[in-house]
């Protein structure tokens, strides 16, 4: 990618103080974009604007996406990388801890989708939403996450067929990362071997990919993971 002639303009990143979310406020800076984050913790976010929101708070996900806008003068892009964890049989999790999952990966995308649409169909803008390789394949004892990102999936697609023509709308489909996503989980849960996790860094450059695409042309689904990766295919 050409990066002195593409320029991804102001982009909005959820979950962008730490992961992958980080790395795609790196990649934009470098890029010469303007980042602007929305976490539950901004203390070590990089972009200049940064606003405190728990994304599974719609009426505040709503508030700080227009906050944000204002702030930049309108959006280019948008990718929602926030996203949580529970591990464990159905029966072992806590409801409100299943139902949290949900809430932060699949109507936490919904929401900032939906309250970002209106400055996005202004810039024609794109949307890059963060599903998994776990939207594709599920495993035993990760019915939350499984269910979310199936949905993340369902969600973007539908979205893209509905918004041909206004805003591009991609799904990209990340394996494993060297992330601190691991840290809470019980150490039965977490990578034995980190050897085949990819670096955010990577998933970050095939995301800016993404956003330079020419005017008539969407990505509409990438899968990117370590050449090693376990869960995929």
């Amino acid at each position: 990618m050409n990066h002195t002639a593409f320029r991804p303009g102001r982009v909005l990143v959820t979950g962008g103080a730490s992961g992958l979310g980080a790395a795609v406020v790196d990649a934009v800076l470098k890029a010469g974009g303007t980042p602007v984050v929305l976490d539950r913790d901004i203390r070590n976010a990089a972009a200049a604007k940064a606003f405190e929101v728990d994304v599974s708070d719609r009426s505040a996900v709503s508030e700080a996406v227009q906050h944000a806008a204002e702030t930049l003068g309108g959006l280019d892009a948008v990718v929602t990388a926030a996203g949580i964890d529970r591990c464990g049989k159905l029966e072992d999790v806590a409801a409100d801890e299943w139902e949290r999952v949900i809430g932060v990966n699949l109507l936490g995308t919904v929401s900032v989708v939906r309250a970002a649409l209106p400055y996005l169909k202004e810039s024609r803008g794109r949307v890059v939403t963060i599903a998994s390789t776990l939207g594709k394949r599920a495993l035993p004892e990760a019915s939350a996450y499984c269910a979310s990102k199936f949905g993340v999936v369902g969600f973007s697609h539908s979205l893209a067929a509905e918004t041909g023509g206004e805003i591009g709308v991609t799904t990209m489909i990340p394996g494993g990362m060297k992330t601190r996503f691991f840290d809470d989980r019980a150490e039965q849960y977490k990578p034995q071997d980190d050897s085949r996790l990819n670096d955010p860094a990577n998933v970050a450059q095939a995301i800016l990919f993404v956003l330079s695409q020419p005017a008539g042309c969407e990505i509409r689904e990438m899968l990117i993971c370590h050449e090693d990766e376990g869960s995929w295919p």
